[in-house]
């Protein structure tokens, strides 16, 4: 795993996050980390295919989703993660990840995404905990997601 290959979904999703939520995201420190299924959490499961292959998940707290959701629809209050916000916050994922393909591009690495999958903690059975390259991204005022790439 090249510690690089998570700068593109970094930048991208500095520049999303500012454009969509109109919050200038900080960063946290990068590292290894196995990841770990809290309760309570929305996993956004892009996978990568091509020049690079594996998966990025987006793990978020579901009441910091709920923030963003809320921000993305214009400030409208979110009191739960319907079918509505689930489709948001899978775009936004979907819109980090595409940025980011698009970073890689232009670097001449090819590669293709997949459509995003929104998942609850409890329904990742089928996925595996593994090692992740992760580094956090905290909003003021809304709180903090974690970009996690398994990719090689």
């Amino acid at each position: 795993m090249k510690a690089e290959v998570i700068n593109p979904f970094l930048e991208s999703a500095c520049v999303v996050i500012e454009q969509v939520i109109q919050v200038s995201p900080s960063t946290g420190n990068l590292g290894i980390k196995d990841i770990e299924l809290f309760d309570n959490h929305i996993w956004i499961k892009v996978g990568m295919t091509g020049e690079l292959s594996g998966d990025i998940v987006f793990g978020i707290a579901e009441h910091v989703a709920l923030r963003m959701v809320s921000a993305m629809m214009g400030g409208y209050p979110i009191a739960e993660m319907d079918e509505m916000g689930q489709s948001a916050i899978s775009e936004l994922g979907n819109m980090i990840s595409g940025n980011a393909s698009t970073i890689l591009s232009n670097q001449g690495v090819v590669v293709d995404i997949t459509p995003p999958q929104v998942m609850k903690s409890e329904s990742l059975v089928d996925f595996m905990p593994r090692k992740a390259l992760s580094i956090p991204l905290v909003m003021d005022g809304i709180g903090e997601l974690d970009i996690q790439v398994m990719i090689s």
